[in-house]
């Protein structure tokens, strides 16, 4: 796999069992980068490793007075420097198209569950840990898969030079062979210090991260309440903490590169006090020292690798620990009921939404408004009927390993063994056995915190539609003339067409209602079978909300259309209206209907008190007693 070739096809089925499962996955995939590398690093540190040799053959040609070895050695030294050279240049190559390739593929694969998951992926993972996943992990990550190839030919380089030391120099060849080894394995103790402590700034980093995140999402209620300093102290003690566990983390991180230092500087010291004893006994040539000591200085170098190895295992296994956890999320429970999983043939056109669960029924072509009396319910009741149902699992903090979410997950399933919940179905259908894309096509649900991506108008409506309905229709229905005002007045001079007119990032830049305005018209552009709506004009004043019922009703005519809403001007405008209280249906009819005869409809719609009821009940009786005494006079 080439840069160029990127992004692929296809990035696979990931191992997301464990972090270092996913790593070994991620390798296995790039056996041929990998091998490719480890070729040209090979090449690199031999020409390192005979250098020194080399220049011992030199040394004692010019001590033995022989110009013709001499000049082989000269030739040789000319091929070891090309291949030096030629080396490195491919190693890095090969090595950074590694990693990029490696990241590349993770984020495809995340980017891939984000869309899998949709919505539901914030209610199981905390928006900081997907953040740091999809941006600093994806670096780890890669970092470690570029400097695998690199140690192993570092390994080899090693060893070249050690067993060649004990063919050239037998007698410091012993010493440089159990030196060696001991300077390779003297940080793997600090090792695990090392690594907590950078599990320390990870989690410190992203706590501060998802803090800053925060911070910015609310930064206009903030100034209106004058709570920015309030914050920005806040912000700045997390920034120090995450500071002072940089520190202590690169503390540790420096202790062991002294190591990697000092000791290579204590073994050629040592070979050379060895060395120059030998030398002036007569048992070995000055041309063999020389080696020696070209061979440990020359060391320095590929021992550096094992530092290097040691930094990116230990930085790269919670980043994939993290990865994995999200990766292994699974949009419904298709792991333990596999036949569920296979693809079906899609419904009919102009077949009814029913949800078994709750006994909710959506005629085709007809508006439905739902009412439950518990917000939460109408957030996963519109989950639900989207055909992309999860197990909602409360999120972790952006901070915590994956251990720890693995025990809270494991402690909320304890001892339990929950049933499958039945799948919503259309036309006779269940939505969870189709096809995502499938089903999102048929049904499309906007939760009522939709998200508006930065780009222009125009590229806000270019979504996958069914070319029904253009976006003036949509605007004019979702009655957005004032947010294209409002668009123009800050679009740059020149900008004539309001469709050429930038959103800002999730814009910011726009009122709570005119986004909610916007991302409903996104909606009904798409013009879906079945359109499903999670209080699409809370955000709205009341003569907007009429008029904007009265566009979905006409915008919407003959299409299926389900409102999750407990706002008297929506409800009104609905063909029928569906109680849902304790989970399941209660009561259908109108809203007037409901209004006068359901005593729970009309708390959660009039928002009446207890107290309230009974005396609304009462006038009631009253007022039918006294038609009836006007009707019995007559």
């Amino acid at each position: 796999m080439q840069i160029s070739d990127l992004p692929y096809p296809d990035p696979g089925v990931p191992d997301a069992r464990s972090g270092p499962r996913f790593l070994l996955w991620l390798g296995r995939g790039q056996l041929g980068g990998q091998l490719k590398s480890l070729c040209w690093g090979m090449l690199h540190f031999s020409g390192i490793a005979g250098l020194p040799y080399a220049v011992g053959l030199g040394v004692d040609a010019v001590v033995d007075r022989e110009p013709n070895r001499l000049l082989l050695v000269g030739a040789l030294l000319l091929v070891i420097g090309v291949a030096i050279s030629v080396g490195d240049a491919m190693l890095h190559r090969t090595a950074v198209t590694n990693w990029i390739t490696a990241a590349a593929r993770v984020q495809q694969l995340l980017a891939r569950k984000t869309a899998e998951l949709g919505s539901a992926l914030t209610r199981r993972v905390a928006a900081g840990e997907v953040v740091a996943v999809s941006t600093g992990d994806v670096e780890k990550i890669g970092w470690f898969v570029e400097a695998v190839s690199r140690f192993l030919a570092a390994v080899f380089s090693v060893v070249l030079v050690c067993v060649g030391l004990l063919f050239f120099a037998p007698d410091l060849g012993v010493v440089v062979a159990v030196g060696v080894p001991l300077i390779a394995l003297a940080s793997l103790p600090l090792l695990p210090r090392a690594t907590k402590r950078a599990d320390i700034q990870r989690e410190k980093a992203g706590k501060a991260t998802e803090l800053a995140s925060d911070t910015v999402a609310g930064l206009r209620v903030l100034r209106g309440i004058g709570g920015e300093e309030l914050f920005l102290g806040r912000y700045r003690e997390a920034s120090q903490e995450v500071r002072k566990a940089a520190v202590r983390s690169a503390r540790m991180w420096a202790l062991i590169s002294a190591i990697q230092v000092v000791l290579p500087g204590a073994l050629m010291i040592t070979v050379v006090w060895y060395g120059a004893t030998l030398v002036s006994d007569g048992r070995i040539a000055v041309g063999e020292l020389v080696a020696a000591f070209s061979a440990v200085a020359t060391l320095l170098y590929p021992l550096r690798h094992f530092e290097e190895i040691a930094m990116a295992y230990s930085f790269s296994r919670p980043s994939a620990k993290r990865a994995a956890r999200v990766l292994s999320l699974t949009r419904t429970d298709a792991a333990e009921h596999p036949a569920r999983c296979e693809p079906v043939k899609a419904p009919a056109p102009g077949g009814d939404l029913y949800d078994p669960q709750t006994g909710l029924l959506a005629p085709a072509g007809r508006f439905t408004a739902v009412v439950c009396g518990d917000p939460d319910l109408a957030g996963r009741l519109a989950e639900r009927l989207g055909g992309h149902p999860m197990d909602v699992a409360p999120a972790a903090d952006a901070g915590t390993g994956d251990e720890a979410g693995a025990e809270a997950e494991a402690a909320a399933g304890a001892g339990s063994d929950p049933a499958p919940a039945p799948s919503v179905l259309l036309g006779g259908v269940a939505l969870d056995e189709l096809e995502l894309d499938t089903a999102r096509t048929l049904v499309l649900v906007q939760d009522k915190d939709p998200v508006l991506l930065s780009g222009t108008l125009r590229e806000l409506f270019d979504v996958p539609a069914s070319a029904a309905v253009d976006p003036p229709a949509a605007l004019g229905a979702a009655q957005c003339a004032d947010v294209l005002d409002a668009l123009l007045q800050s679009a740059p001079d020149g900008t004539e067409d309001p469709m050429d007119a930038r959103i800002t990032e999730r814009g910011r830049s726009l009122s709570g209602g005119q986004r909610q305005r916007l991302a409903l018209a996104r909606s009904l552009v798409t013009d879906p079978e079945v359109l499903v709506l999670d209080e699409p004009t809370s955000a709205v004043d009341s003569h907007t909300e009429a008029r904007i019922a009265d566009g979905i009703a006409a915008l919407r005519a003959g299409r299926t259309t389900v409102v999750l809403a407990s706002s008297p001007l929506l409800l009104d405008r609905a063909d029928r209206v569906v109680l849902i209280d304790g989970d399941t249906v209660a009561a259908v009819g109108t809203h007037r209907e409901l209004l006068h005869g359901e005593p729970r409809y009309r708390a959660v719609v009039t928002r009446e008190t207890d107290e309230e009821q009974r005396l609304g009940g009462l006038e009631l009786t009253e007022l039918a007693e006294a038609l009836t005494e006007i009707e019995e006079s007559a």
